[in-house]
């Protein structure tokens, strides 16, 4: 599946919230904290504040909640 382009940090934090349960927990200058509490233990990710997330950053943050998620 091929990757957004114009994905903003916000928007991201929402759709993880949405699709899966992330909450913001807290946010700090330019990066965001959105955790997930399920029964088998928390699970965190940084989000950086940005208007466009660089693709890179984006399989990233994406690879570490499907790996967490399954």
């Amino acid at each position: 599946m091929r990757q957004p382009r114009d994905l903003a940090g916000k928007d991201l934090i929402q759709l993880l919230g949405r699709h899966y349960g992330y909450r913001l927990r807290r946010s700090r200058g330019s990066h965001m904290l959105a955790t997930l509490t399920p029964l088998t233990g928390r699970h965190s990710v940084t989000v950086p504040r940005h208007r466009v997330l660089k693709v890179g950053t984006l399989g990233q943050i994406v690879s570490e909640v499907a790996a967490f998620v399954g």
